[in-house]
């Protein structure tokens, strides 16, 4: 029978996204709009990419995602927490996010700082509930709570965003730099998510850094890509295109040029299929959301 790759993400997409809604909604934080704003970023239409990296990084050792569904929602929070700072008059100052107001719009300034705090702070409880409930090993959720707090931090998605600001208008910019930056801002969490799956899955060493090669590859390329979006994309992209290049942002292709950075996407997904093909048709999901990733039109 032939793989639906469609279905597959259609499915884990639901799974994540009910569990989210529960996730918040059950909580005993209705103070203020709080709860109202959280879930409306959290119900904002997002492609639940790195929860679903996630659960088919798991599937790929023959593991049952099942368990890695806290997890994976955890890091869906960050990234969430993550938009609606980006988006702040302080930061990006974005209007939209996936078509709709940005929550700062909507709830105002204040709320949408409380509501980023609120997400960060609740992801590590539910990932570290999850390792107890879930009787995942000590050592494992260890490194679990290790990997997520490294690549949220200053070490990665927030280093990263920091140094985009810093980089933001400069005329002489090494490439090496701006991939840096990428791999902080975006690859970190993509990368962390992939580990995630991969250590709840009962990966050992070896595998280990085969995922983490295979990540960190895909979330180059993937932020490569919507760089070039930003540039080549349409309405159906969800926020306003040309942005970067008013604000005058770093991206790969203002530095690297248009078919450079569809050289290197090519080069970089390559490369990230080969680290996986040890993995056989286990890691088929996987192989083909990498392809998907990189060949989307929004």
């Amino acid at each position: 029978m032939q793989f639906n790759l469609n279905n597959y993400i259609k499915v884990k997409k639901e799974v994540i996204d009910k569990e989210l809604l529960n996730i918040i909604s059950s909580s005993d934080n209705n103070y203020g709009d709080l709860q109202r704003s959280m879930l409306y970023s959290i119900n904002a239409g997002g492609k639940r990419l790195r929860p679903i990296l996630c659960l088919a990084s798991c599937e790929a050792l023959g593991s049952d995602s099942a368990k890695a569904i806290p997890v994976a929602c955890g890091i869906e929070m960050i990234h969430t927490y993550s938009l609606i700072h980006d988006d702040l008059p302080s930061m990006d100052d974005d209007s939209l996010r996936r078509g709709k107001p940005t929550n700062h719009n909507v709830f105002g300034e204040a709320t949408a700082i409380l509501t980023g705090d609120a997400l960060l702070a609740d992801a590590f409880y539910i990932i570290s509930k999850s390792i107890l409930d879930n009787r995942i090993s000590s050592m494992t959720g260890i490194e679990l709570i290790n990997d997520v707090s490294y690549a949220a931090g200053s070490r990665g998605m927030v280093g990263g965003q920091v140094l985009d600001l810093y980089l933001e208008g400069s005329d002489t910019i090494d490439i090496k730099k701006v991939e840096e930056m990428h791999l902080l801002k975006t690859g970190a969490l993509i990368t962390c998510s992939v580990m995630a799956g991969a250590r709840i899955g009962g990966a050992n060493t070896n595998e280990l850094e085969s995922f983490k090669k295979f990540a960190q590859c895909i979330g180059l390329a993937y932020q490569i890509m919507d760089d070039l979006l930003d540039i080549e994309g349409n309405d159906d992209l969800g926020k306003e295109i040309g942005v970067d290049k008013k604000k005058k942002k770093v991206t790969y292709p203002s530095i690297a040029g248009h078919e450079e950075s569809k050289r290197k996407i090519e080069e970089l997904t390559n490369y990230a299929l080969s680290e996986i093909t040890r993995f056989n048709n286990s890691a088929l999901p996987l192989k083909l959301i990498s392809k998907y990733l990189v060949e989307r039109k929004n």
